[in-house]
């Protein structure tokens, strides 16, 4: 059996990660989710992700910190910023996901990533 990319979520609502992580599912990945960027950073030399979703509004170190480190660690990762702030406020990123995530809006952004 082929494995299934793995995607990165850090998020710090329990709520958003479940949703993310079917939405993720439907797209055809696996989860590692961390609920701070302290956890994410930790798991950096164990997984290897194809995709990363980070919030921007988190505990402790900021998602802005830890987009930062993903892409360092994992050059070819797609990245994607997540938060309530403007878009216009997000770090560089492969495509932006402004809250609240519509399964839709989700969809056609893993499509255009992922042609």
């Amino acid at each position: 059996m082929i494995p299934r990319p793995l995607a990165l979520v850090v998020e710090d609502s329990e709520d958003q990660v479940e949703l993310l992580r079917r939405y993720l599912g439907r797209e055809g990945f696996d989860t590692f989710a961390a609920l701070d960027a302290e956890a994410a950073i930790a798991a950096l030399d164990d997984i290897c992700p194809q995709v990363a979703i980070i919030d921007l509004l988190l505990p402790g170190i900021s998602g802005a910190e830890c987009a930062l480190r993903v892409r360092e660690r994992f050059p070819d990762c797609r990245l994607v910023i997540s938060s309530v702030l403007d878009e216009a406020d997000y770090p560089a990123a492969d495509a932006a996901l402004p809250k609240p995530v519509r399964g839709s809006e989700f969809h056609d952004m893993m499509q255009r990533m992922y042609p």
